[in-house]
């Protein structure tokens, strides 16, 4: 609360700023972006911006955070609700492949800037961010307990991940590939590596 007033709210005007917001984050880098350039694009003077946030780490943290959460929430119940890990591997993939396409300039805040983040909320982003792999390695896991996958260690899940993490750099939503079918074609490639023996480093 400021002056008795609401801060961070989650209406309307807060929705604008924080989408306002993302697409500068994303295309000139949080540290570039000053309070004073997120007030001009939104059209408030400084004191009106204040009303409607709390600080520009703020803005970022509720940025990083809103889509990581929902991947989190909807991949624990891609867990409880099947029990196959190579379909669920489509289904973590499409989702995840989904929520970029749909949000792309948010998720590329919420992959590259996080780290701008200070205090407990670089430590909540950062526990989602496990939370979220750990989604993924649990289910890796069980397919190597079920006699599905190899073992693949730790390092090779991170390497999985990053591709699809990774994709903001190249990604154009209004290309000719849908979200699906580069989750497809992604899911495929997870699967391979999973599956196949492996090899013995040179």
């Amino acid at each position: 609360m400021r002056n008795g007033k609401p801060t961070v709210a989650g209406g309307q005007q807060y929705e604008r700023i924080q989408k306002i917001a993302a697409d500068l984050f994303a295309t000139r880098g949080y540290r570039a972006v000053g309070v004073a350039e997120i007030g001009e694009a939104v059209g408030l003077g400084r004191g009106a911006l204040y009303y409607h946030i709390s600080s520009k780490e703020d803005l970022l943290f509720n940025i990083a955070v809103r889509y990581i959460e929902d991947l989190v929430v909807a991949g624990r119940d891609s867990l409880a609700s099947e029990p196959d890990p190579r379909k669920r591997i489509y289904i973590l993939s499409r989702n995840l492949m989904h929520t970029i396409f749909a949000n792309l300039p948010e998720m590329t805040v919420c992959f590259r800037e996080a780290d701008c983040l200070t205090g407990q909320r670089h430590r909540i982003v950062s526990e989602l961010h496990q939370a979220y792999q750990d989604i993924w390695t649990t289910t890796f896991r069980e397919g190597e307990k079920k006699g599905l996958f190899r073992s693949l260690p730790t390092v090779a899940i991170k390497g999985i991940l990053g591709m699809y993490f990774y994709s903001f750099l190249w990604l154009k939503p209004s290309g000719r590939k849908s979200s699906r079918e580069i989750a497809d074609v992604f899911a495929d490639m997870a699967l391979s590596i999973a599956e196949s023996k492996g090899r013995q480093a040179p």
